[in-house]
Protein backbone atom coordinates (compact mmCIF):
# COMPACT_ATOMS: atom_id res chain seq x y z
CA UNK A 1 0.00 0.00 0.00
CA UNK A 2 1.18 3.48 -0.32
CA UNK A 3 -0.29 6.86 0.34
CA UNK A 4 -3.94 6.92 0.98
CA UNK A 5 -7.17 9.26 0.68
CA UNK A 6 -10.61 9.07 1.68
CA UNK A 7 -14.46 10.92 1.74
CA UNK A 8 -17.78 9.80 2.84
CA UNK A 9 -21.87 11.00 2.77
CA UNK A 10 -24.30 10.40 4.87
CA UNK A 11 -21.95 10.19 7.61
CA UNK A 12 -19.25 12.78 7.92
CA UNK A 13 -3.66 -24.49 27.90
CA UNK A 14 -3.49 -27.43 25.55
CA UNK A 15 0.12 -27.25 26.26
CA UNK A 16 1.32 -26.52 23.18
CA UNK A 17 4.71 -25.91 21.71
CA UNK A 18 6.73 -24.92 19.12
CA UNK A 19 8.18 -28.07 18.46
CA UNK A 20 4.71 -29.80 17.74
CA UNK A 21 4.74 -31.65 14.71
CA UNK A 22 2.77 -30.23 11.90
CA UNK A 23 0.79 -31.90 9.07
CA UNK A 24 3.37 -31.20 6.48
CA UNK A 25 6.74 -32.08 5.32
CA UNK A 26 9.96 -30.67 7.60
CA UNK A 27 8.38 -31.05 10.59
CA UNK A 28 11.07 -30.42 12.68
CA UNK A 29 11.77 -26.51 10.82
CA UNK A 30 8.96 -24.68 12.02
CA UNK A 31 9.02 -22.22 9.90
CA UNK A 32 9.11 -24.30 7.33
CA UNK A 33 6.24 -24.27 4.46
CA UNK A 34 6.38 -25.89 1.56
CA UNK A 35 4.29 -23.69 -0.62
CA UNK A 36 6.86 -21.42 -0.45
CA UNK A 37 9.72 -23.89 -1.61
CA UNK A 38 10.42 -23.95 -5.16
CA UNK A 39 11.74 -26.73 -5.35
CA UNK A 40 8.60 -28.60 -4.04
CA UNK A 41 6.65 -29.36 -7.53
CA UNK A 42 2.97 -28.11 -7.20
CA UNK A 43 1.76 -32.29 -7.30
CA UNK A 44 3.85 -32.74 -4.63
CA UNK A 45 2.03 -30.02 -2.47
CA UNK A 46 -0.99 -31.20 -0.31
CA UNK A 47 -5.01 -29.07 -1.53
CA UNK A 48 -4.19 -26.92 0.67
CA UNK A 49 -0.73 -25.68 -0.03
CA UNK A 50 -1.43 -25.73 -3.36
CA UNK A 51 -4.35 -23.24 -2.85
CA UNK A 52 -1.53 -20.88 -0.68
CA UNK A 53 0.89 -20.80 -3.38
CA UNK A 54 -1.44 -20.25 -5.95
CA UNK A 55 -3.04 -16.90 -4.19
CA UNK A 56 0.47 -16.04 -3.20
CA UNK A 57 2.01 -16.10 -6.69
CA UNK A 58 -1.32 -14.10 -7.82
CA UNK A 59 -0.39 -11.52 -5.02
CA UNK A 60 3.35 -11.28 -6.20
CA UNK A 61 4.59 -12.62 -2.84
CA UNK A 62 5.88 -15.83 -4.52
CA UNK A 63 7.62 -16.01 -7.76
CA UNK A 64 5.41 -14.69 -11.22
CA UNK A 65 2.12 -14.02 -11.27
CA UNK A 66 -0.42 -16.94 -12.78
CA UNK A 67 -3.64 -17.23 -14.02
CA UNK A 68 -5.46 -20.24 -12.07
CA UNK A 69 -6.79 -19.98 -8.61
CA UNK A 70 -7.84 -23.32 -6.89
CA UNK A 71 -10.50 -23.59 -4.00
CA UNK A 72 -9.83 -22.37 -0.68
CA UNK A 73 -8.21 -19.42 -1.72
CA UNK A 74 -9.92 -15.61 -2.02
CA UNK A 75 -11.50 -15.84 -5.21
CA UNK A 76 -10.58 -13.53 -8.23
CA UNK A 77 -13.18 -11.28 -8.70
CA UNK A 78 -15.71 -11.87 -11.52
CA UNK A 79 -16.33 -9.61 -14.46
CA UNK A 80 -19.55 -9.21 -13.40
CA UNK A 81 -21.71 -10.43 -10.28
CA UNK A 82 -23.22 -13.69 -10.46
CA UNK A 83 -27.04 -13.34 -10.88
CA UNK A 84 -29.43 -13.05 -7.66
CA UNK A 85 -32.14 -11.24 -6.45
CA UNK A 86 -30.88 -7.73 -6.49
CA UNK A 87 -29.25 -7.91 -2.93
CA UNK A 88 -26.21 -6.20 -2.87
CA UNK A 89 -23.44 -6.61 -5.31
CA UNK A 90 -25.97 -9.08 -7.40
CA UNK A 91 -25.63 -10.95 -4.68
CA UNK A 92 -28.93 -12.73 -2.20
CA UNK A 93 -27.88 -11.53 0.74
CA UNK A 94 -29.59 -14.25 3.06
CA UNK A 95 -28.61 -14.22 7.28
CA UNK A 96 -28.44 -17.29 9.22
CA UNK A 97 -26.88 -19.39 11.98
CA UNK A 98 -24.29 -22.20 12.05
CA UNK A 99 -24.15 -22.77 15.73
CA UNK A 100 -28.14 -24.13 17.32
CA UNK A 101 -28.69 -26.86 19.97
CA UNK A 102 -31.84 -29.14 20.26
CA UNK A 103 -33.09 -31.33 22.92
CA UNK A 104 -30.55 -33.99 21.36
CA UNK A 105 -27.82 -32.00 22.54
CA UNK A 106 -26.44 -33.13 26.33
CA UNK A 107 -27.61 -29.35 27.74
CA UNK A 108 -29.63 -28.43 25.55
CA UNK A 109 -33.77 -28.28 25.67
CA UNK A 110 -35.43 -27.11 22.63
CA UNK A 111 -36.89 -29.54 19.63
CA UNK A 112 -35.88 -28.78 16.27
CA UNK A 113 -39.00 -27.44 15.31
CA UNK A 114 -39.26 -25.08 18.29
CA UNK A 115 -35.64 -23.60 17.13
CA UNK A 116 -36.73 -23.41 13.45
CA UNK A 117 -40.01 -21.43 14.43
CA UNK A 118 -38.01 -19.32 16.67
CA UNK A 119 -35.71 -18.40 13.98
CA UNK A 120 -38.38 -17.98 10.95
CA UNK A 121 -39.81 -15.71 13.33
CA UNK A 122 -36.34 -13.47 13.51
CA UNK A 123 -36.19 -13.46 9.49
CA UNK A 124 -33.44 -16.04 9.79
CA UNK A 125 -33.10 -17.53 5.82
CA UNK A 126 -30.44 -20.50 6.50
CA UNK A 127 -29.39 -22.12 9.82
CA UNK A 128 -28.07 -25.63 10.81
CA UNK A 129 -28.88 -27.63 13.41
CA UNK A 130 -25.81 -28.16 15.45
CA UNK A 131 -26.05 -30.67 18.57
CA UNK A 132 -22.95 -32.03 20.47
CA UNK A 133 -20.79 -34.87 19.62
CA UNK A 134 -21.15 -37.48 21.93
CA UNK A 135 -21.02 -40.89 22.51
CA UNK A 136 -24.85 -40.79 22.61
CA UNK A 137 -25.19 -38.54 19.82
CA UNK A 138 -23.14 -40.85 17.94
CA UNK A 139 -24.71 -43.98 18.52
CA UNK A 140 -28.33 -42.48 18.06
CA UNK A 141 -28.71 -38.48 18.11
CA UNK A 142 -27.51 -37.84 13.86
CA UNK A 143 -29.87 -40.47 12.98
CA UNK A 144 -32.83 -39.72 15.37
CA UNK A 145 -32.66 -35.70 14.60
CA UNK A 146 -32.48 -36.00 10.84
CA UNK A 147 -36.78 -36.65 11.00
CA UNK A 148 -37.47 -33.72 13.06
CA UNK A 149 -34.94 -31.52 10.35
CA UNK A 150 -36.69 -32.63 7.44
CA UNK A 151 -40.17 -31.99 9.09
CA UNK A 152 -39.04 -28.41 9.71
CA UNK A 153 -38.01 -28.46 5.99
CA UNK A 154 -40.95 -29.32 4.97
CA UNK A 155 -42.92 -26.91 7.74
CA UNK A 156 -40.80 -24.00 6.69
CA UNK A 157 -40.18 -24.42 2.33
CA UNK A 158 -38.84 -20.24 2.62
CA UNK A 159 -35.95 -21.41 5.01
CA UNK A 160 -32.51 -23.54 4.52
CA UNK A 161 -32.57 -26.04 7.30
CA UNK A 162 -29.12 -27.67 7.68
CA UNK A 163 -28.26 -31.04 9.58
CA UNK A 164 -24.68 -30.88 10.74
CA UNK A 165 -23.01 -30.94 14.57
CA UNK A 166 -20.72 -29.23 17.01
CA UNK A 167 -17.61 -31.43 16.84
CA UNK A 168 -15.61 -31.63 19.52
CA UNK A 169 -12.06 -31.36 17.45
CA UNK A 170 -9.07 -33.29 18.56
CA UNK A 171 -6.70 -31.68 20.57
CA UNK A 172 -9.00 -27.97 20.67
CA UNK A 173 -12.22 -26.40 20.62
CA UNK A 174 -15.40 -27.08 19.38
CA UNK A 175 -16.62 -26.53 15.98
CA UNK A 176 -19.48 -26.80 13.19
CA UNK A 177 -19.32 -29.27 10.48
CA UNK A 178 -22.28 -29.76 8.65
CA UNK A 179 -23.34 -30.99 4.52
CA UNK A 180 -25.72 -29.81 2.40
CA UNK A 181 -28.99 -31.77 2.21
CA UNK A 182 -28.57 -35.45 0.23
CA UNK A 183 -29.57 -39.06 0.72
CA UNK A 184 -25.98 -39.48 2.74
CA UNK A 185 -26.19 -36.51 4.85
CA UNK A 186 -27.18 -39.17 8.26
CA UNK A 187 -24.07 -41.61 7.09
CA UNK A 188 -21.43 -38.91 6.36
CA UNK A 189 -22.20 -37.35 9.41
CA UNK A 190 -22.36 -40.38 11.69
CA UNK A 191 -19.15 -41.71 10.41
CA UNK A 192 -17.56 -38.52 10.68
CA UNK A 193 -18.33 -38.23 14.14
CA UNK A 194 -17.63 -42.37 15.45
CA UNK A 195 -13.92 -41.51 13.73
CA UNK A 196 -12.85 -38.22 14.60
CA UNK A 197 -14.91 -36.84 17.75
CA UNK A 198 -12.71 -36.02 20.82
CA UNK A 199 -15.00 -36.91 23.24
CA UNK A 200 -16.28 -39.93 21.06
CA UNK A 201 -12.62 -41.31 20.29
CA UNK A 202 -10.60 -40.07 23.41
CA UNK A 203 -8.21 -38.03 21.82
CA UNK A 204 -9.39 -34.12 23.14
CA UNK A 205 -6.29 -33.92 25.22
CA UNK A 206 -3.53 -31.45 23.58
CA UNK A 207 -0.48 -34.03 21.49
CA UNK A 208 0.71 -33.58 18.33
CA UNK A 209 -0.92 -36.85 17.49
CA UNK A 210 -4.30 -35.57 17.90
CA UNK A 211 -3.76 -32.53 16.74
CA UNK A 212 -3.12 -34.90 13.52
CA UNK A 213 -6.15 -36.33 14.26
CA UNK A 214 -8.31 -33.21 13.72
CA UNK A 215 -6.32 -33.02 10.31
CA UNK A 216 -7.20 -36.34 9.03
CA UNK A 217 -10.83 -35.57 10.18
CA UNK A 218 -10.75 -32.14 7.79
CA UNK A 219 -9.04 -34.56 5.08
CA UNK A 220 -11.61 -37.52 5.40
CA UNK A 221 -14.43 -34.56 4.92
CA UNK A 222 -13.01 -33.47 1.67
CA UNK A 223 -12.67 -36.89 0.40
CA UNK A 224 -16.77 -37.05 0.87
CA UNK A 225 -17.16 -33.87 -1.59
CA UNK A 226 -14.45 -35.21 -3.60
CA UNK A 227 -16.08 -38.73 -4.32
CA UNK A 228 -19.40 -37.59 -4.74
CA UNK A 229 -20.84 -39.20 -1.13
CA UNK A 230 -21.89 -35.31 -0.29
CA UNK A 231 -22.30 -32.24 -2.52
CA UNK A 232 -21.23 -29.73 0.18
CA UNK A 233 -19.13 -29.97 3.75
CA UNK A 234 -18.02 -26.95 6.14
CA UNK A 235 -15.99 -26.95 8.84
CA UNK A 236 -15.81 -23.70 11.50
CA UNK A 237 -14.10 -22.74 14.38
CA UNK A 238 -16.46 -22.13 17.14
CA UNK A 239 -15.99 -19.46 20.25
CA UNK A 240 -12.06 -20.68 19.22
CA UNK A 241 -10.72 -17.97 21.84
CA UNK A 242 -12.44 -18.85 25.00
CA UNK A 243 -10.62 -21.64 26.60
CA UNK A 244 -7.39 -20.76 24.64
CA UNK A 245 -7.38 -24.41 23.12
CA UNK A 246 -7.12 -23.20 19.36
CA UNK A 247 -3.53 -22.48 18.74
CA UNK A 248 -2.60 -20.63 15.58
CA UNK A 249 -0.43 -23.35 14.54
CA UNK A 250 -3.28 -26.02 14.62
CA UNK A 251 -5.86 -23.01 12.67
CA UNK A 252 -3.23 -23.06 9.93
CA UNK A 253 -3.36 -26.50 9.82
CA UNK A 254 -6.94 -27.22 9.95
CA UNK A 255 -7.01 -24.44 6.72
CA UNK A 256 -3.89 -26.46 4.97
CA UNK A 257 -5.79 -29.82 5.36
CA UNK A 258 -8.10 -28.79 3.04
CA UNK A 259 -9.44 -25.18 2.63
CA UNK A 260 -12.54 -26.05 1.31
CA UNK A 261 -14.05 -27.88 4.12
CA UNK A 262 -11.94 -25.58 7.05
CA UNK A 263 -12.56 -22.41 5.96
CA UNK A 264 -13.26 -19.89 9.08
CA UNK A 265 -14.26 -19.62 12.71
CA UNK A 266 -16.78 -17.84 14.76
CA UNK A 267 -15.58 -13.91 15.33
CA UNK A 268 -18.41 -13.63 17.66
CA UNK A 269 -19.44 -16.56 20.07
CA UNK A 270 -23.28 -17.01 20.93
CA UNK A 271 -24.23 -16.89 24.73
CA UNK A 272 -24.53 -13.01 24.10
CA UNK A 273 -27.42 -12.37 26.78
CA UNK A 274 -24.86 -13.97 29.74
CA UNK A 275 -23.76 -10.66 30.31
CA UNK A 276 -26.79 -9.11 31.52
CA UNK A 277 -26.54 -7.80 34.59
CA UNK A 278 -28.41 -9.41 37.42
CA UNK A 279 -31.67 -9.25 38.63
CA UNK A 280 -32.40 -8.51 35.00
CA UNK A 281 -29.78 -11.23 33.52
CA UNK A 282 -27.49 -13.75 34.63
CA UNK A 283 -24.75 -11.18 35.50
CA UNK A 284 -21.93 -13.35 33.84
CA UNK A 285 -19.66 -13.00 31.37
CA UNK A 286 -20.52 -11.92 27.71
CA UNK A 287 -20.17 -15.33 25.46
CA UNK A 288 -19.35 -16.87 29.09
CA UNK A 289 -15.91 -16.11 28.18
CA UNK A 290 -14.65 -16.26 31.62
CA UNK A 291 -12.04 -18.89 31.72
CA UNK A 292 -8.65 -18.62 32.07
CA UNK A 293 -5.69 -20.42 31.13
CA UNK A 294 -5.38 -24.51 31.53
CA UNK A 295 -3.98 -27.99 31.45
CA UNK A 296 -4.47 -28.21 27.46
CA UNK A 297 -4.68 -24.40 26.85
CA UNK A 298 -1.82 -22.59 24.19
CA UNK A 299 0.51 -20.66 26.53
CA UNK A 300 1.24 -18.18 23.96
CA UNK A 301 -2.04 -16.43 24.48
CA UNK A 302 -2.60 -13.39 27.04
CA UNK A 303 -4.94 -13.40 29.67
CA UNK A 304 -6.96 -11.25 27.75
CA UNK A 305 -7.79 -13.54 24.86
CA UNK A 306 -9.76 -15.57 27.57
CA UNK A 307 -12.51 -12.45 27.30
CA UNK A 308 -14.94 -10.72 24.68
CA UNK A 309 -14.72 -7.49 23.41
CA UNK A 310 -17.55 -5.75 22.19
CA UNK A 311 -18.94 -9.41 22.25
CA UNK A 312 -15.90 -10.15 19.70
CA UNK A 313 -14.09 -13.00 20.21
CA UNK A 314 -10.20 -11.66 20.87
CA UNK A 315 -8.92 -13.43 17.98
CA UNK A 316 -11.19 -10.90 15.60
CA UNK A 317 -11.36 -7.86 17.76
CA UNK A 318 -7.77 -7.40 18.22
CA UNK A 319 -6.37 -5.19 15.46
CA UNK A 320 -3.35 -6.76 14.56
CA UNK A 321 -3.81 -10.33 16.23
CA UNK A 322 -4.46 -13.72 15.07
CA UNK A 323 -6.99 -12.58 12.83
CA UNK A 324 -5.14 -10.38 10.95
CA UNK A 325 -1.72 -12.63 11.02
CA UNK A 326 -3.81 -15.22 9.23
CA UNK A 327 -5.20 -12.75 6.36
CA UNK A 328 -1.69 -11.01 6.17
CA UNK A 329 -0.41 -14.84 4.56
CA UNK A 330 -3.02 -14.16 2.10
CA UNK A 331 -5.42 -16.80 3.95
CA UNK A 332 -9.21 -17.28 3.03
CA UNK A 333 -10.04 -17.81 6.56
CA UNK A 334 -13.44 -15.81 7.45
CA UNK A 335 -15.52 -14.86 10.41
CA UNK A 336 -19.22 -15.56 11.58
CA UNK A 337 -21.61 -14.84 14.15
CA UNK A 338 -24.46 -17.45 15.73
CA UNK A 339 -26.06 -17.29 18.66
CA UNK A 340 -25.42 -21.34 20.15
CA UNK A 341 -28.91 -21.42 21.51
CA UNK A 342 -29.34 -23.69 24.41
CA UNK A 343 -31.87 -22.36 26.88
CA UNK A 344 -33.23 -18.39 25.95
CA UNK A 345 -33.07 -15.68 28.10
CA UNK A 346 -36.30 -15.23 29.81
CA UNK A 347 -37.86 -18.12 28.33
CA UNK A 348 -40.18 -20.21 30.58
CA UNK A 349 -39.68 -23.58 28.94
CA UNK A 350 -37.99 -26.44 31.27
CA UNK A 351 -37.76 -30.23 30.80
CA UNK A 352 -40.50 -32.42 32.71
CA UNK A 353 -39.58 -32.88 36.12
CA UNK A 354 -37.99 -36.68 36.82
CA UNK A 355 -36.53 -36.67 33.08
CA UNK A 356 -33.58 -33.68 33.54
CA UNK A 357 -30.66 -35.89 33.40
CA UNK A 358 -27.81 -37.10 32.03
CA UNK A 359 -28.78 -40.86 32.69
CA UNK A 360 -31.68 -39.97 30.59
CA UNK A 361 -30.05 -38.33 27.65
CA UNK A 362 -27.31 -40.93 27.74
CA UNK A 363 -29.92 -43.75 27.40
CA UNK A 364 -31.99 -42.21 24.52
CA UNK A 365 -29.53 -39.76 23.13
CA UNK A 366 -32.23 -37.43 23.53
CA UNK A 367 -34.62 -35.63 25.91
CA UNK A 368 -38.38 -35.49 25.94
CA UNK A 369 -39.88 -32.27 25.17
CA UNK A 370 -40.00 -29.48 27.07
CA UNK A 371 -43.24 -28.24 28.58
CA UNK A 372 -44.00 -24.96 29.82
CA UNK A 373 -43.38 -23.63 33.52
CA UNK A 374 -44.82 -20.23 32.91
CA UNK A 375 -41.89 -18.74 34.96
CA UNK A 376 -39.21 -16.89 32.62
CA UNK A 377 -35.76 -17.73 33.64
CA UNK A 378 -33.77 -14.37 33.61
CA UNK A 379 -30.09 -16.76 34.13
CA UNK A 380 -30.08 -17.77 30.98
CA UNK A 381 -27.43 -16.53 28.21
CA UNK A 382 -28.67 -17.65 25.15
CA UNK A 383 -31.11 -15.75 22.53
CA UNK A 384 -33.17 -17.56 19.57
CA UNK A 385 -31.47 -17.79 16.66
CA UNK A 386 -31.80 -14.51 14.33
CA UNK A 387 -32.84 -12.70 17.51
CA UNK A 388 -29.90 -10.56 18.00
CA UNK A 389 -26.52 -12.09 16.17
CA UNK A 390 -26.79 -12.37 12.07
CA UNK A 391 -24.05 -13.57 9.80
CA UNK A 392 -24.99 -12.52 6.06
CA UNK A 393 -24.20 -14.22 3.07
CA UNK A 394 -23.82 -13.36 -0.24
CA UNK A 395 -25.38 -16.34 -2.49
CA UNK A 396 -26.16 -16.91 -5.96
CA UNK A 397 -29.26 -18.05 -5.08
CA UNK A 398 -31.63 -19.24 -2.40
CA UNK A 399 -30.75 -22.47 -2.01
CA UNK A 400 -28.44 -24.56 0.05
CA UNK A 401 -25.73 -25.13 -2.32
CA UNK A 402 -25.11 -21.16 -2.79
CA UNK A 403 -25.11 -20.53 1.14
CA UNK A 404 -22.47 -23.10 1.75
CA UNK A 405 -20.39 -21.60 -1.34
CA UNK A 406 -20.94 -17.81 -0.35
CA UNK A 407 -19.36 -19.02 3.11
CA UNK A 408 -16.70 -20.59 1.77
CA UNK A 409 -15.87 -17.47 -0.81
CA UNK A 410 -15.79 -15.48 2.32
CA UNK A 411 -18.86 -13.34 1.06
CA UNK A 412 -20.16 -12.47 4.30
CA UNK A 413 -20.45 -10.13 6.93
CA UNK A 414 -22.04 -10.14 10.55
CA UNK A 415 -24.07 -7.46 12.50
CA UNK A 416 -25.41 -7.78 16.41
CA UNK A 417 -28.11 -6.42 17.44
CA UNK A 418 -29.86 -5.06 13.66
CA UNK A 419 -27.06 -2.26 13.82
CA UNK A 420 -26.87 -2.11 9.90
CA UNK A 421 -29.57 -4.06 7.56
CA UNK A 422 -27.11 -4.30 4.58
CA UNK A 423 -23.81 -4.15 3.29
CA UNK A 424 -22.36 -3.81 -0.42
CA UNK A 425 -18.45 -3.19 -0.72
CA UNK A 426 -16.32 -3.01 -4.06
CA UNK A 427 -13.15 -2.84 -4.75
CA UNK A 428 -11.70 -1.63 -7.97
CA UNK A 429 -8.42 -0.31 -9.73
CA UNK A 430 -8.66 3.07 -10.70
CA UNK A 431 -7.68 1.95 -14.12
CA UNK A 432 -10.24 -0.59 -14.53
CA UNK A 433 -8.40 -2.58 -16.99
CA UNK A 434 -9.72 -5.65 -14.12
CA UNK A 435 -13.15 -6.47 -12.63
CA UNK A 436 -14.13 -5.29 -9.30
CA UNK A 437 -14.51 -6.95 -6.40
CA UNK A 438 -16.32 -7.65 -2.75
CA UNK A 439 -16.12 -9.56 0.13
CA UNK A 440 -13.84 -12.60 0.16
CA UNK A 441 -12.68 -11.75 -3.01
CA UNK A 442 -9.18 -10.81 -4.87
CA UNK A 443 -8.84 -7.97 -6.92
CA UNK A 444 -6.09 -7.66 -9.16
CA UNK A 445 -4.46 -4.20 -10.11
CA UNK A 446 -1.52 -2.68 -11.83
CA UNK A 447 1.51 -1.42 -9.72
CA UNK A 448 1.37 2.03 -9.20
CA UNK A 449 -2.58 2.18 -9.66
CA UNK A 450 -4.67 3.59 -7.23
CA UNK A 451 -7.52 1.59 -5.31
CA UNK A 452 -10.82 2.79 -4.86
CA UNK A 453 -13.17 1.14 -1.99
CA UNK A 454 -16.72 2.27 -2.11
CA UNK A 455 -18.90 1.05 1.22
CA UNK A 456 -22.77 1.05 0.87
CA UNK A 457 -24.36 0.68 4.07
CA UNK A 458 -27.98 0.26 4.83
CA UNK A 459 -29.06 1.54 8.02
CA UNK A 460 -31.25 -0.32 10.84
CA UNK A 461 -34.65 1.93 10.31
CA UNK A 462 -37.22 -0.20 12.35
CA UNK A 463 -37.07 -1.31 15.63
CA UNK A 464 -34.61 -4.80 16.66
CA UNK A 465 -35.66 -7.07 18.94
CA UNK A 466 -35.15 -5.53 22.19
CA UNK A 467 -37.02 -2.30 20.76
CA UNK A 468 -34.33 -0.06 19.68
CA UNK A 469 -33.54 1.38 16.61
CA UNK A 470 -30.16 1.12 16.40
CA UNK A 471 -27.66 3.71 14.90
CA UNK A 472 -24.44 3.16 13.65
CA UNK A 473 -21.97 5.97 14.64
CA UNK A 474 -18.31 5.28 13.16
CA UNK A 475 -17.21 3.03 10.49
CA UNK A 476 -13.83 1.26 10.22
CA UNK A 477 -11.53 0.73 7.09
CA UNK A 478 -8.57 -1.84 8.19
CA UNK A 479 -5.73 -2.87 6.12
CA UNK A 480 -2.99 -4.67 5.92
CA UNK A 481 -0.21 -5.87 3.71
CA UNK A 482 0.05 -9.44 2.63
CA UNK A 483 3.35 -10.74 3.39
CA UNK A 484 3.32 -14.45 2.72
CA UNK A 485 3.65 -17.17 4.98
CA UNK A 486 4.54 -16.77 8.55
CA UNK A 487 8.04 -17.63 9.14
CA UNK A 488 6.86 -19.25 12.72
CA UNK A 489 3.24 -21.31 12.71
CA UNK A 490 2.40 -19.71 16.02
CA UNK A 491 2.22 -16.24 14.73
CA UNK A 492 -0.66 -14.37 16.30
CA UNK A 493 -0.17 -10.39 15.33
CA UNK A 494 -0.01 -8.49 12.22
CA UNK A 495 2.04 -5.09 13.03
CA UNK A 496 1.50 -3.59 10.02
CA UNK A 497 -2.38 -4.02 10.10
CA UNK A 498 -4.02 -0.54 10.88
CA UNK A 499 -7.18 1.43 10.64
CA UNK A 500 -6.45 3.73 7.48
CA UNK A 501 -9.87 5.74 8.12
CA UNK A 502 -12.39 5.79 10.36
CA UNK A 503 -15.61 7.59 9.22
CA UNK A 504 -18.36 9.12 11.41
CA UNK A 505 -21.49 8.40 10.61
CA UNK A 506 -24.18 11.13 10.59
CA UNK A 507 -28.03 10.55 10.71
CA UNK A 508 -30.27 7.60 9.42
CA UNK A 509 -30.19 7.81 5.37
CA UNK A 510 -28.16 5.70 3.10
CA UNK A 511 -24.46 5.92 4.16
CA UNK A 512 -21.91 6.05 1.07
CA UNK A 513 -18.33 6.08 2.03
CA UNK A 514 -15.45 6.44 -0.52
CA UNK A 515 -11.20 5.57 0.04
CA UNK A 516 -8.56 5.70 -2.32
CA UNK A 517 -5.65 4.04 -1.81
CA UNK A 518 -2.88 5.33 -3.89
CA UNK A 519 0.05 3.77 -5.66
CA UNK A 520 -0.40 1.08 -4.71
CA UNK A 521 3.01 -1.33 -4.78
CA UNK A 522 2.51 -4.10 -2.91
CA UNK A 523 -0.68 -6.64 -2.05
CA UNK A 524 -2.85 -5.78 0.54
CA UNK A 525 -6.28 -6.55 2.33
CA UNK A 526 -9.11 -4.59 3.56
CA UNK A 527 -11.85 -5.17 5.73
CA UNK A 528 -14.31 -3.16 7.65
CA UNK A 529 -15.93 -2.99 11.47
CA UNK A 530 -18.70 -0.66 12.47
CA UNK A 531 -19.90 0.52 15.72
CA UNK A 532 -22.57 2.28 17.45
CA UNK A 533 -20.28 4.09 19.65
CA UNK A 534 -21.17 3.54 22.96
CA UNK A 535 -18.43 1.87 24.13
CA UNK A 536 -14.55 1.71 23.41
CA UNK A 537 -11.32 0.75 25.31
CA UNK A 538 -9.98 3.70 26.86
CA UNK A 539 -8.57 6.63 24.97
CA UNK A 540 -9.07 4.20 21.89
CA UNK A 541 -11.43 3.60 19.17
CA UNK A 542 -10.87 -0.31 19.64
CA UNK A 543 -13.48 -2.57 20.96
CA UNK A 544 -13.96 -2.43 24.93
CA UNK A 545 -13.32 -5.77 26.92
CA UNK A 546 -16.29 -6.47 28.05
CA UNK A 547 -17.03 -5.76 32.01
CA UNK A 548 -17.67 -9.49 33.90
CA UNK A 549 -21.36 -9.38 35.03
CA UNK A 550 -22.51 -5.65 33.21
CA UNK A 551 -22.55 -6.15 29.36
CA UNK A 552 -25.19 -5.62 27.95
CA UNK A 553 -25.17 -6.72 24.91
CA UNK A 554 -28.02 -4.39 23.10
CA UNK A 555 -25.70 -1.25 24.39
CA UNK A 556 -22.64 -2.28 22.61
CA UNK A 557 -23.44 -2.98 19.24
CA UNK A 558 -20.53 -3.85 16.23
CA UNK A 559 -20.64 -5.10 12.70
CA UNK A 560 -17.25 -6.79 11.35
CA UNK A 561 -17.01 -7.60 7.55
CA UNK A 562 -15.02 -10.34 5.94
CA UNK A 563 -11.67 -8.93 3.37
CA UNK A 564 -11.02 -8.44 0.08
CA UNK A 565 -7.85 -8.98 -1.12
CA UNK A 566 -5.86 -6.66 -3.52
CA UNK A 567 -3.01 -8.47 -5.37
CA UNK A 568 -0.67 -6.33 -7.68
CA UNK A 569 0.92 -7.07 -11.15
Amino acid sequence: MSGSHSHGTGGHHHDHGHDHAHPHPHDGDAGYAPYGDAAVPDAALTPGDLSRRRFLQAAGVLGVTVGATVAGAPRAAQAAPRPGRGGAGGYTWLNGDHHIHTQFSPDGLYTVGQQVEQARRNGVDWLVITDHGSAAHARLGVEAVNPEIRAARDAHRGMLVFQGLEWNIPAAEHGTVFVAPNANEVAVLREFENQFDGAVRGTSASSPANEEQAVLGIRWLGRQMTGGRTPNALFLANHPARNGLDSPHEIRAWNDADPRIAVGMEGAPGHQAAGIPTPEGPGEERGYYGNGPGANSFPGYPLESYRTFGGFDWMTARLGGVWDSLLAEGRGWWITANSDSHSVYRDSLVRPAGQDTRAWFDADGQYPDPVDSGVPDPTRGDFWPGYYSRTWVGAAGRDYGAVMDGLRAGRAFVVHGDLVDALEVTVRGAGGGNAPGTLGEQVRVGRGENVQVQIRITPRRRPNANGDVPVLRRVDLIAGPVTGPAADRDTQTAPETTVVQSFEVRGRGQVVLDHTFRRVDRPFYLRLRGTDGNFSAPGSIEPRLDPAGNSDPWTDLWFYSNPVFVTVA
